[in-house]
């Protein structure tokens, strides 16, 4: 693409945005595989697809790893497809939020968007602490010999406050040197799966395909504990439904960098399902992998720890080579968390330029030197260390930011289903035409099941979280927010009276940065 070419598309770009009733105040450096990789880091199938797997597992054998990881898949893919035909349409770095507020009123979007935020800190707290487990575990214990098991909170804490620093630094100096990182991420994680999957498949003492579709109940004790004992199959499939749609979030990320996308109206759109596709389907090829590798899958089910490490430990491979797993594992993990951050503060930034969380005025400031929003990337950074220091409060809200993601990716979906063809009319180059509507109805309800099934038991204490989270912010809405919450420019006449403010605000940002 040449120079003119690039500067007609950015300046098409910022002609939307302007419609939307916002200034182009952050740099537009991204193409269309960075648009992808920002989602596909944050889908991290080295991460979730690895640290989940026993969930899958530990229910009902391949059957529910194997088949249960297509049928979240599937869902995720037809989540996200629902998401990318709106993204198409208002491509803003507030995605959901913005979304459900132009589509379902202000009250909708208000609560999606601290739906979105609470389960982004969490999958970057989460993720987090495992990039210190796995250092600790898989760097420092089996490459280096270091004994860690007498370290503690005090020594997590400690790593996860200088992990999540790094992370916001990187973002703090801007979309460029960040993108290339999160470039280099979306191809690590590829070579790496294809990797660790080839080696799995090499070590496996026999290839027993019938294992893949075999339902074992290994629910309660012989499952190690991880789930609670019953003997209802589908009830035990919904449950290992957990393992994909754990791992299978973030790709709003491609959502919140819409700002920083060149042709965002269709990059966008393409970074989100791609993202989801091609997680998937690397994503099932390691699973298939893990459940062949097996020396004996009772034993590997009943021991209730990380079946994929202890696989790893096992395998007759050369050492070094496995030291070299490791460590594209634990880096892979620590750039998924720091994908996330950059997607987390994008939210933060477009939620406080409406006015949506206490000190806005600070917190939508884009630095003009480096044209990334700086106050709202270092929120982010305090905020996900903040959640890891209770730890009964963690792990509960840890394993729940599935639940709270797929919330927040249900609420403008839903919306949308019902103004689709009254007052949505406007829409981007991807359509779903008449696949629209049965596609977002199955989101909704598949919202619905994710409720169910996320405040189940191991999981059940996620019940008085998600009442209390509900009860706090309907008085927060009604008591404060309800009369202080302008919510983003709608409508022609609120968009035109923003013209002068967009002018000023990009001049200013023009001339600080020269």
């Amino acid at each position: 693409m040449d120079d003119q070419t690039q500067q007609q598309i950015i300046a098409a770009d910022a002609e939307t945005l302007h419609k939307m009733g916002y200034a182009q105040e952050l740099s537009r450096r991204m193409g269309g595989f960075s648009n992808f990789a920002v989602a596909f880091s944050i889908i991290c199938i080295l991460a979730g697809g690895i640290t989940s797997f026993q969930v899958g597992f530990s229910t009902g054998g391949g059957f529910t790893a194997i088949i249960g990881w297509l049928a979240g898949g599937c869902f995720a893919l037809i989540v996200g497809s629902s998401m990318a035909q709106i993204a198409s349409a208002y491509p803003t770095a507030g995605g959901l939020y913005h979304w459900s507020s132009i589509l379902g009123g202000r009250a909708w979007g208000w609560a999606t968007a601290w739906f979105n935020m609470l389960g982004l800190i969490f999958v970057i707290a989460s993720v987090n602490v495992g990039v210190y487990d796995l250092f600790t575990g898989l760097i420092l214990g089996n490459i280096f010999n270091i004994n860690t098991s007498a370290w503690g909170q005090y020594q997590q804490d400690f790593a996860v406050l200088l992990i999540t620093i790094a992370q916001g630094l990187f973002n703090h100096f801007g979309i460029k040197t960040t993108t290339r990182m999160i470039d280099f991420s979306g191809y690590l994680i590829l070579v790496f799966a294809v990797l660790l999957t080839g080696t799995m498949l090499y070590g496996a003492p026999h290839l027993d395909f019938a294992r893949l579709t075999a339902f074992t109940n290994f629910s309660g004790a012989p499952g190690g504990g991880v789930v609670p004992q019953s003997h209802n199959m589908f009830y035990l499939f919904l449950l290992a439904l957990l393992y994909p749609l754990y791992t299978m979030t973030g790709f709003d990320g491609s959502a919140h960098t819409s700002e920083e996308t060149m042709n965002a109206r269709r990059n966008v759109p393409r970074g989100i399902i791609n993202s989801i596709f091609w997680s998937m389907v690397f994503g099932l090829a390691m699973a298939v992998s893990f459940v062949l590798a097996m020396p004996n899958q009772a034993a590997a089910a009943a021991n209730g720890g990380n079946v994929v490490f202890d696989l790893m430990a096992s395998l007759q491979v050369p050492s070094v080579w496995k030291d070299i797993l490791y460590i594209g594992i634990v880096l892979s993990n620590f750039l998924c968390a720091l994908a996330g951050v950059t997607s987390t503060s994008r939210m933060v930034y477009a939620f406080s330029r409406d006015g949506g969380l206490p000190g806005s005025k600070f917190l939508k400031h884009v630095d003009a030197k480096h044209r990334s929003p700086v106050a709202a990337i270092w929120l982010t950074v305090v905020l996900s260390i903040a959640a890891t220091l209770y730890s009964p409060a963690f792990a509960a809200l840890a394993a729940g930011c599935a639940m709270f993601l797929y919330i927040s990716y249900a609420m403008p979906i839903a919306a949308g289903l019902f103004a689709e063809g009254k007052h949505w009319t406007e829409f981007g180059p991807f359509r779903l035409g008449a696949f629209s509507k049965p596609l977002a109805a199955i989101s909704t309800l598949g919202g619905i099941v994710i409720i169910f099934i996320g405040t189940r038991p191991p999981n059940d204490i996620l019940d008085n979280y998600f009442i209390g989270l509900l009860v706090l912010l309907a008085v927060i809405w009604f008591g404060v927010a309800r009369t202080r919450f302008p919510g983003p420019p709608i409508g022609a006449a609120a968009v035109a009276a923003r013209a002068a403010e967009i002018a000023a605000e990009e001049r200013a940002l023009a001339g600080a940065g020269e």
